[in-house]
């Protein structure tokens, strides 16, 4: 079962805050991405979430991550205590505690352990990485739209 994406963001801002590594919104995308390649090449090829990836002038994008923490820029995201939220099917909103536990441990694990791996690489580097590899190369129009498809990804890495 794969995970909601905003649920994996937050629980790789909150890991690289408390690791003090740099995680800005463009950091963030790259990470994900890399982390979406890595479970669609193992063995069984299930995505770690479902949301799409696009190819955005920059590399990889979900936009709905993006839009979440666009309001930092450039900048370092602050570790997620608590978040907004609506439930349309049951007419409900407001603000809940983030908890790490809605992914599994050895996932959260593994998350981890591909982040540290990234950790040294600047933003820079991850994004020249991402423009020279065949997913985004394949998907990138110039507009926003463009989904990088997960069987591309997984092909390109296996």
């Amino acid at each position: 079962m794969a995970y909601k994406v905003m649920d994996v963001a937050r629980y790789v801002i909150n890991y690289c805050n408390k690791k003090k590594y740099e995680i800005s919104n463009l950091k963030l995308q790259k990470l994900l991405y890399f982390i979406q390649a890595d479970y669609l090449s193992d063995r069984e090829g299930f995505p770690c979430f479902d949301e799409e990836i696009q190819a955005w002038n920059f590399g990889p994008v979900v936009p709905e991550v993006y839009h979440e923490f666009k309001a930092y820029g450039s900048g370092q995201i602050p570790s997620v205590e608590s978040y907004n939220y609506v439930d349309f099917e049951n007419m409900e909103f407001g603000r809940r505690k983030y908890d790490e536990t809605v992914l599994r441990a050895e996932d959260r694990q593994r998350i981890a352990q591909l982040v540290d791996g990234l950790s040294e690489y600047s933003t820079t580097t991850l994004v020249n990485i991402t423009h020279n590899q065949l997913p985004w190369i394949k998907a990138y129009t110039g507009e926003h739209n463009s989904i990088i498809e997960k069987k591309d990804i997984r092909e390109y890495f296996l």
